[in-house]
């Protein structure tokens, strides 16, 4: 734990835990430290953990906010540890606000605060419930993003709406993208709401019973990219996938690895599957239409335009691609 909270708190700041661990949680890590409205006591996000081909130890990105602060910092492999929450406790929090943690939290320290725990889900709830709402939001083709605000309870994402916000998408939204416009529309919204939540004038409403769908967490296996599926589906998954766990195929010349993609009409003769040429570049037929190859990479190599690849691999023209077993990549699925 880093060094303890500056003295001099205003008595009418509400004592403030924050959870949360992923990229996405922190401009509202930033909205809470500006918000005069709270005291930030605590800051609770995951451990570091092995990551590259050196599996060095990487902190989380709200960690390495938070070593930059008066702030104490908690990092337990599990929450729901009695010690933890009894160190959690030992804050005396007043309110909870947590975003992209990584955790269940429990029932007990859903408890401690009196204003409870407030959830930024960058999702328009009930819809894409669960741990890949970004994701899911573009491999759906949703006409409409949004972030929510609840108060949690101990089902998953399932507590009673606070607040909400959405917008338009564009249809060419990357993942990174679109997770940063939630991010700060959903700072946006915390620091909107913040006030009359404090003050009692906001009276959440259960989620509607309809609509709801609930995500699951990316693997490494959902890369493959399935011409047994539309081009227009697979196009929005190499935007979804980015950057982990990407898209790919394998290909005679190895896995190649495919960054940006667009839709092209089907031709005569195409057989899902296969590597075919399109204008100068490279494309892959699918069952409806094909997935013009815009930017790839194979392994070890540096990234190429389409047609700058194809200028090197031509004799791929006409190979097919390797297992065809993917299932499509998930998007949400009936909670």
């Amino acid at each position: 734990m880093t060094a303890g909270p500056a003295p001099g708190r205003a008595a009418d700041r509400a004592r403030t835990i924050f959870l949360g661990s992923g990229s996405f949680a922190v401009p509202i890590l930033n909205a809470l430290l500006e918000d005069p409205r709270v005291e930030l006591v605590g800051i609770v996000t995951a451990p570091d953990r092995a990551a590259g081909r050196g599996r060095t130890m990487l902190p989380t990105p709200v960690a390495l906010r938070a070593r930059a602060l008066w702030v104490p910092l908690l990092e337990p492999p599990r929450v729901r540890e009695p010690e933890v929450i009894e160190e959690v406790a030992g804050l005396r929090p007043e309110l909870g606000v947590l975003a992209d943690y990584g955790q269940i939290v429990p029932s007990a320290l859903l408890d401690l605060p009196a204003h409870g725990i407030l959830n930024v889900h960058p999702s328009r709830l009930p819809r894409h419930r669960g741990a890949s709402p970004i994701q899911a939001t573009i491999a759906a083709g949703d006409e409409r993003a949004g972030v929510t605000i609840m108060r949690m309870d101990e089902g998953l994402d399932t507590g009673p709406i606070v607040a909400v916000t959405d917008w338009p998408t564009t249809g060419l939204e990357t993942a990174p993208e679109l997770e940063g416009r939630a991010a700060m529309e959903g700072a946006a919204l915390l620091r909107a709401t913040l006030g009359d939540w404090l003050g009692g004038e906001i009276h959440p409403q259960p989620q509607a019973a309809d609509g709801a769908t609930l995500t699951r967490r990316l693997r490494r296996a959902d890369a493959t990219l399935d011409p047994g599926r539309g081009a227009l589906e697979l196009e929005r998954q190499v935007r979804a996938q980015l950057p982990w766990p990407g898209s790919s195929v394998e290909t005679a010349a190895g896995r190649l690895t495919v960054h940006r993609a667009s839709v092209a009409p089907s031709a005569p003769g195409d057989e899902p599957g296969t590597l075919v040429a399109e204008g100068d570049g490279i494309a892959l037929a699918t069952t409806e239409g094909r997935l013009v190859l815009d930017e790839v990479q194979l392994p070890g190599r540096r990234k190429l335009p389409g047609a700058e690849f194809l200028r090197g691999q031509h004799e791929l023209i006409g190979t097919r691609v390797g297992a065809q077993t993917a299932a499509a990549v998930p998007t949400s699925t009936s909670a």
